[in-house]
């Protein structure tokens, strides 16, 4: 398979050499990546100012959320594969275009349905960004320190967007309207699409702008169908049919794209990349990792607000510290990681989040922000900062330069539906054992609840373990 030329990204020489070019190029990467993640969790404080100005009851609602997660995570593989066939300067320009316009749309929505089809259209845009942004990452820097750092910075970017949508949320909702969380991605949309077209040139390689339809209708759909019922499952039981229905449906239509990748002359995601055994093992371990995040920045602020009476914005806040050391540590890791390989980091992250989350499942109603959370999360930030950045350098390693935008959907994909399938699944056990605790306060049965999550995440963390030594040793 034809490699694509390098236009798209700054040459290798000067990514190397930290020129101008390829600075301009990773914050765009980062700027993107972040948007894309605060964008998931930022409405979640605002939810209950949209519904009293909009009005749109409890089941309404949670579309608000599910919209955009449900485009985002479904549509990431067509993404990844687009950047490969059209360029990564097209795809971060017309994805751009499109979660602006959207943000503008649910800005000024007067309407839920208006709202709700903004954030669709939101999650169709990020679902083009997400991928590209990997692309660009892994064509204009080479393996080695200066990939190591520019994932390092990717990772780092992403991770603080996710922990930061709390407290921007809570500031803009309170300071201003709820709507200036939609309004606020507008200038900024237009700031990094002028950057985009600057820092990116040039055309994908010619003959390869053929697109795997069947494909691409069997994993989006497959995809899509999965994650709905994986969402429903917070309102109904796992054996009902609104739940069961669409796994059934998402996991036979996955089952029929494995067939038809096999026989697709060109398909949307080459089976063979599968065959690189980083890339296999990686990309299970960020399915699993997307477990791990859920339970760390979500179910912490939960811990934070339900059983230590704090309020969204305090509790955003509570978490800073946190996402000041998953920074810093994964500075540190980019710099680590092309001198001690993957499976160090990966095993000391592990290493950070049993003991983080052991830590955490201690934790109760009579516990302290300083010796019940705020220890324990640094330890689990700290594994992040290990584990995020280098998981993505396996998963991504070793892959042609023209399956560059692929991959990185399929490391983005694996990462998100990791994650709502962590938050389904941990919703459902912790509502069972608060259930189980319900005799006692309030507090006290959720925090019983909290801690089946922390103690699942930690053994999430031991399976990633064991699955980090499968990884090829480097040579």
């Amino acid at each position: 398979m034809a490699s694509q030329p390098t236009a798209d990204a700054p040459a290798r020489g000067q990514a190397e050499a930290g020129s101008d070019p390829a600075l301009m190029v990773l914050v765009l990467a980062c700027a993107c990546q972040f948007m894309v993640i605060l964008d998931a969790s930022i409405v979640n404080v605002a939810l209950p100012s949209i519904d009293r100005d909009l009005g749109f009851g409890p089941a309404g609602l949670a579309w608000v959320v599910n919209g955009y997660l449900l485009t985002f995570a479904g549509l990431m593989l067509l993404g990844g594969r687009a950047a490969d066939l059209f360029g990564p300067r097209l795809m971060l320009a017309g994805g751009l275009f499109l979660f602006s316009a959207a943000s503008l749309a649910g800005g000024l929505a007067t309407a839920p349905a208006v709202l709700v089809s903004a954030r669709v259209v939101q999650g169709v845009g990020a679902a083009m960004l997400a991928p590209a942004t990997l692309a660009v990452v892994n064509t204009g820097f080479p393996e080695g320190p200066a990939r190591a750092r520019a994932f390092g910075a990717w990772s780092a970017a992403g991770g603080v967007g996710g922990m930061a949508g709390a407290v921007a949320g809570g500031a803009l909702t309170s300071g201003l309207s709820w709507r200036w969380v939609f309004l606020v991605n507008v200038p900024v949309g237009a700031v990094l699409i002028a950057v985009a077209l600057r820092a990116l040139s040039g055309a994908p390689a010619k003959g390869r702008a053929s697109l795997d339809l069947a494909g691409a209708l069997t994993g989006t759909g497959g995809l899509a169908a999965l994650i709905y019922g994986v969402m429903r499952s917070t309102d109904h039981g796992w054996a009902s049919l609104p739940v069961a229905g669409p796994v059934a449906a998402g996991l036979l239509l996955l089952a029929a794209f494995t067939t038809v990748e096999a026989r697709a002359a060109q398909p949307l995601l080459p089976l063979r990349l599968f065959g690189i055994r980083g890339v296999a093992v990686g990309n299970v371990m960020l399915l699993l990792f997307g477990g791990i995040a859920i339970a760390m920045w979500y179910f912490s602020s939960l811990f934070l607000q339900d059983v230590l009476g704090y309020g969204a914005l305090r509790a955003g806040l509570g978490q800073t510290p946190a996402a000041v050391a998953f920074l810093a540590v994964a500075r540190g890791t980019a710099a680590l990681l092309p001198r001690t390989g993957v499976r160090p980091l990966v095993l000391g992250g592990c290493g950070c989040f049993v003991a983080g989350f052991g830590w955490l499942a201690q934790a109760d109603g009579g516990s302290g922000y300083l010796t019940g959370v705020l220890g324990p999360t640094l330890l689990v930030a700290a594994g992040i900062g290990l584990a995020f950045p280098t998981l993505i350098a396996a998963a991504t390693a070793g892959v042609p330069e023209g399956d560059t935008g692929i991959i990185g959907g399929v490391a983005n994909t694996a990462s998100q539906l990791g994650g709502s399938l962590g938050l389904a699944a941990l919703a459902t056990a912790a509502g069972a054992r608060t259930a189980r605790h319900a005799h006692g306060s309030p507090a006290d049965a959720l925090a019983a609840g909290y801690d089946l999550v922390f103690l699942i995440a930690a053994g999430l963390a031991l399976a990633i373990a064991a699955a980090a030594l499968l990884l090829p040793r480097p040579e």
